[in-house]
């Protein structure tokens, strides 16, 4: 996916006004980046095709989650894919992020945008987070492997919750390996934006 594609594939999606504040969090993402090191310098070529239509299409598989639940992502660091999801839905979003700096980055952002509002930012360990009720919907990108993930987050979820991990190459590895400690519905969906990259599914999920 080149990135007019990528531009496009946000448009037709999320509408006009969506893609203006997709480009809003761009300037600003380009503005920090010479005070942190939020995403490689060379990915900036690539930022929407490779960050924010491969956090975006999370969005799709999401539809049968919780109408009225929190949208908790883990580890958002650069604001993959969590504020990414914040700016094209309303759903309420959690974003949990350890590093002091990223995340009151991800809290000027969120003000800089307009949605601070129904975004917050929790700057501790996922294992700290005890979140007042259940979150619909737990994601993460290349946070942990996939049964210490769920292990780290399972307190913040019940069965109706549906898990989004972005996992790369090792989706389906990660998947097996986990299935000795876990059960629950797990599945592997490919990724839009790379052929050989998959994103575990999962709802259900429980410790065997």
């Amino acid at each position: 996916m080149t990135e007019d594609e990528a531009v496009q594939w946000v448009a037709a999606r999320f509408g006009v006004s969506r893609e203006t504040s997709l480009r809003k969090f761009e300037a600003i993402l380009r503005e920090e980046a010479p005070r942190q090191n939020l995403i490689s310098a060379s990915s900036f070529d690539q930022l929407w095709s490779r960050h924010f239509v491969d956090s975006a299409q999370l969005i799709d598989a999401a539809s049968g989650a919780r109408a009225d639940g929190i949208w908790l992502d883990v580890g958002t660091g650069a604001g993959m894919p969590g504020l990414i999801v914040a700016i094209l839905i309303d759903r309420p979003v959690v974003m949990v992020e350890p590093r002091a700096k990223r995340a009151d980055f991800l809290y000027r952002a969120a003000v800089m945008l307009g949605i601070g509002s129904r975004v917050e930012v929790q700057p501790r360990r996922i294992e700290t987070y005890h979140p007042p009720e259940s979150a619909a919907v737990v994601s993460a990108r290349a946070v942990s492997e996939l049964s210490q993930l769920l292990s780290s987050t399972y307190h913040c979820t019940d069965s109706s919750t549906i898990w989004l991990l972005p996992k790369g190459r090792a989706a389906q590895s990660e998947v097996e390996a986990a299935r000795s400690k876990w059960q629950g519905s797990f599945h592997v969906e490919q990724s839009v934006t790379q052929a050989d990259s998959g994103i575990v599914i999962a709802q259900g999920v429980r410790p065997r």
